[in-house]
């Protein structure tokens, strides 16, 4: 190797010498610290669960894991104490104090028990470090399927009450499973929803990973995971896809009253504005559509009609029909038995109004909760025509609209003949029929205002303490008092109730004559001042009414009216609804009607409903009898119900929403039904499937909050 003057070799001909390797750096405790430390963190971020849960986990494992390495019995106290910065474990156990061990898993020399419980004495139990050799590794084989089933509970736990506390809110996942009975959709936290058949937009098409929007409809807990039923069918998702997208809504400017859908096909809405100056349609529409066509797309283009809610029924029912054109709608609570609205239309807005398959008149009658019997104008007036000739209810029309009569035949001779109908008249005919009707319902009103001022009056007469006297008190013969309670008459306050309502009903006793009854009114007489009505109370109709509960419901009754007299003017036009809806068609060469019946109403359901306090009847009056109090009784409940509260829907109330399925499937969707329900035979709600006390405590607490206090019967409740 050549060197240089100075004696010394350039550094690029030295040889290269590597430099020497690092020593071994061994962490130790720091990378066992690490490594629990990381894996503890992955667990938690992994499982989305709380730390306590994990750590809870890991000590049920470790106790498990030391009693099956020695054989301890489970009534020994063992715990377990984890060190989550290291991960080391010790097992503490439950040993009695001794001086010689026998037994090592239960007994503990007191020299060793005194360094941990200096005053600890022989006998004493005290707890004591008693973690075994090697029992890390012995623990991480016998642990990991108890920590991975503590994990599991945990996790459905956590699914339960997240998903829980979302029920009536929108959720996406994104679609695992397409099956010909439900879909299979992934949510959030290692969750899975299940989509029914029946909860799917007709002719909509899924795929799989396709992301999804659906409404959470209900959350079942099963023995595995909690069951997570999602909905894309119903009602309630059009309504939280309004409020997204409407801020108006949001904001409480905007309220939706009631929604009627037919998913995949068509929906109906019905809006109001909460303030003043506030375009209700057009904030839910938007400019030029924006806002609803966002809503349509969703749907697959599903129709939809957003309608201004209106107080007036008349004008509700009208435009809940559009897009057709309405002439008159008529009200009558009591045709059948049923609230039905009979809506009149031009004949050439006949199928519009009936729609495709009858939808769009099943519609608007579950919109308004009216049954609705549709009919062009020459139907109407022919049955009109009819009625006058052979309904006694019309018969004194036959005088009154004497001089148009003749000219309405003429005209309606014409249509069947053919014959082009000129403007003027069309507009007689619906000028007739509209007196016609109007002047009945007018005439119903008046007599319901009779009967109202009668019941009252009736209940005033009668003194609160009379109901609590029995009929015995009054001096009579052995026989009337046996025929009178035979009559479900058992106390003074009964009988003169109903003596005053419809002195007939006690008449009609099989036993009672003419003399009885004057003992009968001269003993009401001496004891609580009985007097007869005078003729100002009067009924131009039969009042059939006379049917009274028992001592204690009668007196409450009495009660709740007299609290209620405000409302007693009530005429009930607005009042009533059903709400499972059928169709029936029927139609002439030239003529169609729809007919859109509910499955149920106030007045049938009503009707089977038992007598609440247990009268006792005779079996040949018990059904007749027990028909005048359900009757009565309604009109009671009626009174205390504001008029108002039968056009507001069931959603209103803010119950849940399997609360409200629950209910509309029972036939109720407005509150003004369900309150007079509730009422008058609260166990008809109360034996709703599924429908427990807490769910009937919910449903008071929101009617009193929506529409006052009302006299719900306590016995009830405590049912």
């Amino acid at each position: 190797m050549a060197a240089t003057e100075s004696g010394k070799v350039p550094l690029f001909l030295m040889p290269f010498q590597p430099e020497p390797p690092l020593p071994d750096i061994v962490v130790g405790d720091k990378e066992m610290k690490t490594e629990f430390a990381l894996a503890f963190k992955q667990v938690i971020t992994e499982k989305n669960l709380p730390e306590e849960i994990i750590v809870e986990a890991l000590r049920d494992a470790m106790v498990s894991a030391y009693r099956r390495s020695v054989n301890a019995s489970s009534a020994q106290n063992v715990d377990a104490e984890i060190d989550l910065e290291t991960g080391d474990v010790k097992i503490f156990v439950e040993k009695e104090v001794v001086e010689d061990i026998q037994d090592n898993r239960t007994e503990v020399l007191i020299e060793e028990a005194r360094k941990v419980n200096p005053d600890t004495e022989l006998g004493d139990l005290e707890m004591v470090e008693s973690t075994p050799e090697d029992f890390g590794r012995v623990a991480a084989q016998t642990a990991r399927q108890v920590i991975q089933q503590r994990i599991r509970q945990a996790e459905r736990l956590a699914q339960y009450e997240y998903y829980s506390s979302k029920t009536g809110e929108i959720v996406t996942g994104v679609i695992q499973a397409v099956h010909p009975h439900e879909l299979t959709i992934g949510l959030n936290i290692n969750a899975e929803g299940k989509m029914p058949r029946n909860q799917q937009i007709p002719r909509e098409y899924y795929r799989v990973h396709d992301r999804i929007r659906a409404l959470l409809l209900d959350v079942e807990e099963t023995t595995r995971e909690p069951r997570i039923i999602l909905s894309r069918a119903h009602r309630d998702f059009l309504r939280r896809l309004l409020e997204n997208e409407v801020p108006e809504i949001y904001q409480g400017l905007v309220e939706i009253r009631s929604i009627a859908r037919e998913a995949g096909y068509r929906s109906k809405v019905a809006v109001s504005a909460l303030k003043p100056g506030v375009d209700p349609v057009g904030a839910c529409v938007g400019i030029r559509g924006v806002r609803i066509q966002a809503i349509v797309r969703e749907l697959s283009d599903e129709k939809i009609d957003v309608i201004e809610w209106n107080p007036n029924t008349e004008q509700f029912i009208a435009k809940a029909l559009s897009p057709a054109r309405v002439l008159s709608v008529f009200l009558n609570k009591e045709a059948d038995g049923m609230p039905t609205a009979t809506v009149v239309v031009p004949e050439d807005q006949l199928s519009l109004a009936i729609g495709r398959n009858g939808q769009n008149a099943r519609l608007a009658a579950k919109l308004s909760g009216w049954r609705i019997d549709i009919k062009g104008l020459f139907e109407a007036v022919s049955d009109t025509m009819f009625k006058i000739r052979n309904d006694p209810r019309y018969e004194h029309y036959q005088e009154l609209e004497s001089p148009a009569l003749p000219r309405i035949e003429a005209i309606l001779a014409k249509k069947e003949e053919g014959r082009p109908i000129t403007p003027e008249e069309y507009r007689e005919l619906h000028n007739f029929n509209n007196r016609v009707e109007t002047g009945l319902i007018e005439e119903r009103r008046e007599v319901t205002k009779q009967q109202q001022r009668r019941i009252q009056a009736s209940k005033e007469a009668v003194p609160d303490d009379a109901y609590d006297l029995p009929i015995m008190t009054l001096g009579l013969p052995t026989k009337v008092e046996n025929l009178l309670e035979e009559g479900g008459l058992s106390n003074v306050g009964e009988l003169a109730y109903r003596l005053l309502l419809v002195p007939d009903t006690i008449r009609d006793i099989d036993g009672i004559g003419p003399t009885y009854l004057e003992q009968i009114e001269s003993a009401l007489e001496v004891m609580i001042g009985y007097e007869p009505l005078s003729e100002e109370y009067d009924v131009d109709e039969e009042l059939i009414l006379p049917g009274t509960g028992s001592a204690q419901g009668k007196k409450e009754s009495a009660e709740e009216d007299r609290e209620g007299s405000a409302d007693d003017e009530q005429t009930g036009d607005d009042a009533d609804q059903g709400e499972d809806l059928d169709e029936d068609k029927a139609g002439d060469t030239e003529e169609e009607q729809t007919e859109v019946e509910t499955a149920s109403s106030s007045e049938e359901q009503d009707a089977d409903a038992p007598d609440s306090e247990g009268k006792s009847e005779s079996a040949d009056q018990e059904e007749d009898q027990g028909k005048d109090q359900i009757a009565e009784d309604e009109i009671d409940a009626a009174s205390l119900v504001p008029k108002d509260a039968y056009d507001l829907p069931i959603p209103t109330l803010g119950l849940p929403s399997k609360v409200e399925n629950l209910l509309e499937e029972s036939g109720l969707n407005n509150v003004g039904e369900l309150a007079s329900r509730l009422l008058l035979t609260p166990e008809s709600i109360r034996d709703i499937e599924g429908v427990g006390p807490t769910y009937l405590g919910q449903i008071k607490s929101a009617l009193e909050a929506m529409i006052g206090d009302l006299p719900f019967p306590e016995e009830e409740e405590e049912g």
